[in-house]
């Protein structure tokens, strides 16, 4: 950000008008310049009515043309992930590659130590929600019986294909690139639980087998509820983030997860999703530049790279 708007504040510059100049030639000296006998002196446009007035430039009241300013960037704009130019499939492996080596970062290291305090808070109280979530399980069965539908890997991932192919089709690049990002996030989330599961070896409160913690589904609907975040906004992405909710809930309503399991799965689907869209990572240019009299060292930070290159 700190050398984009030194850029566009140089590109806005060199395209302003130059500055006006008067005519200094008199009245008196005009009339003199006339054309010789029997010479027609070239017809002005204002005295041709069959003139095309649009296709003759603007002019101002000094009659001088009036330039034509670019219009900068709208706030939309800067707020929404840069679209690359183009945003195919085959680039899927590459993209990913990229985001797992941005994954180390100071906002990821943030998420995940807040997740894991947060999953040792609540820790104590497995038991005891489980145990009411399962007692009510008759009553709330028809509310909660979708959610392990919605969250399902599988499901989420056919729908951000669908949304990736759509904008393909439509030949829409945002579209395209925000279904291509939804995969992205969805697949690194499941990347990063599915080596937790194992490693930690928690059994689920039903007993079926010791992968509990974290939570899959938490994961995978946190990471997709933080990619339309990224892309269009808080006010659009309330209503995927209470999905999201609602389905670490249903696990818990299905007697498959402890609380803190859907706590720290939330984390880490939300690390997912920021890394694929914004990395927060810094980067640092050094540059020397000549000065009067020697040379200086300039040093800049930006806190985006830009839209990532996909073929």
């Amino acid at each position: 950000m700190m050398i984009t708007v030194p850029i566009l504040w140089l590109v806005l510059a060199a395209q302003a008008p130059p500055p006006a100049t008067t005519d200094q030639t008199s009245p008196q000296v005009q009339q003199e310049q006339t054309a010789p006998d029997g010479v027609e002196p070239p017809a002005d446009a204002t005295d041709n009515p069959s003139a095309d007035p649009a296709a003759a430039p603007a002019a101002d009241p000094a009659g001088q043309t009036a330039p034509q300013t670019p219009q900068p960037p709208s706030k939309r704009d800067l707020k929404e992930p840069p679209t690359p130019p183009h945003t195919g499939i085959r680039a899927l492996g590459w993209n990913l590659l990229e985001d797992v080596q941005h994954l180390p970062s100071l906002t990821n290291a943030t998420i995940a130590t807040f997740g894991g305090l947060a999953a040792m808070a609540v820790h104590p109280a497995d038991q005891a929600v489980n145990t009411f979530m399962v007692e009510h399980r008759d009553q709330w069965n028809p509310w909660f019986a979708p959610g392990k539908y919605i969250g399902d890997t599988t499901v989420q991932i056919a729908g951000s294909i669908a949304t990736y192919a759509y904008g393909r089709i439509r030949d829409e690049p945002k579209v395209s690139h925000f279904g291509m990002d939804l995969l992205q996030g969805q697949i690194l989330a499941e990347a990063l639980f599915q080596p937790i599961k194992f490693a930690t070896g928690r059994e689920r409160p039903d007993g079926s087998n010791n992968r509990s913690f974290p939570s899959g589904h938490a994961a995978i609907t946190f990471a997709t509820a933080t990619v339309i975040e990224r892309h269009l906004g808080w006010r659009k992405a309330v209503l995927a983030y209470a999905i999201a909710s609602y389905v670490a809930v249903s696990r818990l309503h299905d007697d498959q997860h402890w609380l803190s399991d859907v706590v720290f799965g939330a984390a880490v689907g939300t690390i997912a999703g920021r890394t694929v869209v914004h990395h927060a990572k810094d980067y640092w240019a050094v540059a020397p530049v000549k000065v009067p009299g020697g040379v200086a060292v300039m040093v800049t930070r930006s806190k985006d790279e830009g839209p990532k290159t996909q073929n």
